[in-house]
């Protein structure tokens, strides 16, 4: 489980295909420092597993394993070597809720159809699939590459997000551009109500 709140932006390392999974290597700072095989980080809000741990000079490198359909259903995919990614730790019992329950498991991705700066702060403009955009609700909190942010309006075909100068600064959003796709991961607490009224019925 995770919050939602970016720790750091870690960057692409590696990038191996394999015969039944894809490697994926990650520089860390921050996140690598009490990290142990086996552990879960969201990399862009996907939950994955650290399957080894290598020290490196202000960090270590986290390589992940990634089925065929993680790859597939992600923006992982898109991730070219250098870039840069949003990182979070599971949570852990005791800590600050400071942004909403995230699951890590992507229910799909979006295209940025705009990302623009106004005043201090910047507009962002996603369009979703259907079967995700039946969550949003004004005021609402979504995942968007495993960053808690609060639905500002609905758009015809998506939705728009004001992004405040912190979360620019610390998060792998200021390097995106419009066309770009993003991991989705709709509020658990939908889909829960949803799955209650339809079984009432």
């Amino acid at each position: 489980m995770f919050t939602g709140l970016v720790e750091e932006t870690g960057i692409v390392h590696g990038i191996i295909p394999g015969t039944e999974s894809i490697r994926l290597s990650v520089r860390a700072r921050l996140c690598a420092t009490d990290v142990r095989v086996g552990d879960s980080i969201a990399v862009n809000g996907c939950c994955l597993t650290v399957v080894t741990r290598r020290a490196v000079r202000g960090g270590a490198l986290l390589g992940f394993d990634l089925l065929k359909e993680t790859w597939d259903r992600t923006s992982i995919s898109g991730a070219a070597l250098g870039a840069k990614v949003n990182l979070e730790r599971s949570l852990s019992v005791g800590q600050r809720l400071g942004g909403h329950f995230v699951t890590g498991h992507v229910d799909g991705t979006g295209k940025i159809t705009a990302w623009e700066r106004r005043g201090t702060d910047h507009v962002l403009e996603i369009s979703a699939p259907r079967d995700i955009r039946r969550y949003i609700v004004l005021k609402g909190s979504i995942a968007v590459d495993g960053i808690s942010l609060t639905v500002a309006a609905e758009t015809r075909g998506g939705f728009r997000l004001w992004i405040i100068p912190h979360t620019f600064e610390v998060t792998a959003l200021k390097d995106r551009v419009v066309g770009d796709r993003v991991n989705l991961e709709a509020d658990m607490l939908g889909k829960y109500v949803e799955r209650f009224v339809r079984s009432r019925r």
